[in-house]
């Protein structure tokens, strides 16, 4: 993709300029010295209105734009699904998890293992999900960020990993969660902002006018097998979206893991200053999700009408950004992209720091660990988390089976782990012999 002068002033100039700007304001200017309630858990002071737009810029990253994009132009709005029950899942987590988690004095996911169980479930849950995140969570989004950045700008591989990896921790490994939080609100403008104009330049194509309307309704017209919500088994994407199975069956599953028992998206609402400001943020991140589609699905449709020359479904959203998006905007649209990749990388560096410091270091390694050491060796294992993964990150081009390996014992694990925190938050009577299996 060729950027002007203009794109590359407001992807460098606006992009750069506010994340920075923000995320390195808070990590200096508001309070020199860091307590670990500060570092790890924004000193309990965190607002609905950053907790919902966290939740949000942790959750969408190069899968959403790329992939979801992908999915629309081969399969329709059927993969909408996933966004819309998300949000559903979010509500449930808000009502029934929260309360649970805040009343409960609980910061971390193992954490809470231990208090309803014991220590044996937080110590292994903690190197699992260590584990998952240095191996397959960091790694992938960094793998994907750095290929779809590849397509669309050039330079190497290699290369935009080292740079997603120094933008996402230079505020994360020093600035912590309020960091990160604070800067995802930034990063969440871009996300929105930059997704729906691609929409919009998407369905002008279309209508070959400015009314946005009459572009869906073409849409409708021209591919309305595009807008199914059910499919058939006679369908031939019906592996991919299998019907009635995914509304009333493992979506479920994996909704309440994702939402409610993951470090990396519930943290935020743990640090909330009340039970109130972390439902309201859920319930936020609830209704800017039911919109996702708008932003990844329908520009996807809008390539298959379009008639997009392209080999893949996942080269829909560069193609698009290559022939619709006029200079100027091109900037915005990848500001876009690059805020959903870092935001995603920062906040789960921040949550592998937190899981090690609290739920290894410091009740196996070193019981009596000060304050100030808490947050030394938060920063250290943030940077190592990075270093770990911008490592592994290049090699998941050449070993795709033990990549689909890792990701499918992590989906074999899932509802294991959904029943162990299902029972230990709803069932009083649940002990930790049943959970080792024996």
């Amino acid at each position: 993709m060729e950027m002007t002068f203009l794109d590359t002033a407001v992807f460098t100039g606006g992009y750069f300029v506010l994340v920075f700007g923000i995320g390195i304001g808070i990590t200096f200017f508001l309070k020199k010295k860091q307590s670990s309630q500060d570092y790890f858990f924004a000193s309990n002071s965190l607002p609905w209105w950053v907790i919902g737009s966290s939740v949000i810029a942790a959750n969408i990253s190069a899968e959403q734009f790329i992939g979801m994009t992908g999915s629309g132009y081969a399969i329709g709005l059927g993969i909408a699904t996933y966004e819309w029950l998300g949000a559903l899942g979010l509500l449930i987590i808000a009502k029934y998890f929260l309360p649970i988690y805040l009343k409960n004095g609980i910061y971390t996911m193992p954490g809470f293992l231990e208090k309803r169980y014991d220590s044996r479930l937080r110590v292994s849950l903690a190197v699992f999900w260590l584990l998952v995140y240095w191996f397959v969570n960091l790694s992938s989004v960094f793998y994907l960020g750095a290929l779809v950045l590849q397509g669309i700008l050039g330079l190497d591989l290699v290369q935009w990993i080292y740079i997603l990896a120094l933008i996402s921790g230079l505020y994360a490994v020093i600035g912590g969660l309020k960091a990160v939080a604070y800067t995802d609100v930034v990063q969440v403008i871009f996300l929105v902002f930059g997704g729906l104009m691609t929409t919009y330049f998407a369905l002008k194509a279309v209508s070959n006018s400015t009314d946005v309307f009459l572009g869906l309704e073409m849409l409708f017209d021209k591919a309305p097998e595009k807008f199914d919500l059910i499919l058939e088994k006679s369908d031939p994407n019906y592996k991919y979206l299998p019907g009635l199975g995914v509304i009333f069956g493992g979506l479920w599953v994996a909704n309440i893991a994702y939402f409610g028992c993951n470090q990396y998206i519930i943290q935020r609402s743990l640090a909330a200053k009340s039970i109130k400001e972390a439902q309201k943020g859920m319930a936020l991140a609830a209704f800017m999700k039911l919109f996702i589609p708008l932003i990844v699905v329908i520009p996807g449709i809008a390539a298959f009408v379009l008639n997009a020359g392209i080999d893949k479904p996942d080269e829909a959203y560069p193609w698009l950004l290559n022939t619709f998006i006029p200079s100027g905007f091109k900037g915005l649209a990848l500001a876009a992209l690059v805020a959903a990749i870092v935001s995603s990388l920062s906040s789960m560096v921040t949550s592998a720091s937190t899981i090690f410091t609290f739920d290894i270091y410091k009740p196996m390694i070193n019981k009596t660990a000060t304050d100030d050491k808490l947050v030394v060796v938060g920063r250290i294992m943030s940077a190592v988390s990075l270093i770990i993964a911008v490592l592994v990150a290049p090699m998941l081009s050449s070993l795709d089976q033990a990549f689909q390996f890792i990701q499918d014992f992590t989906g074999m694990v899932t509802p294991g782990i959904v029943v162990v925190f299902l029972f230990g938050l709803f069932w009083k009577k649940a002990i930790l012999r049943a959970h080792f299996g024996r």
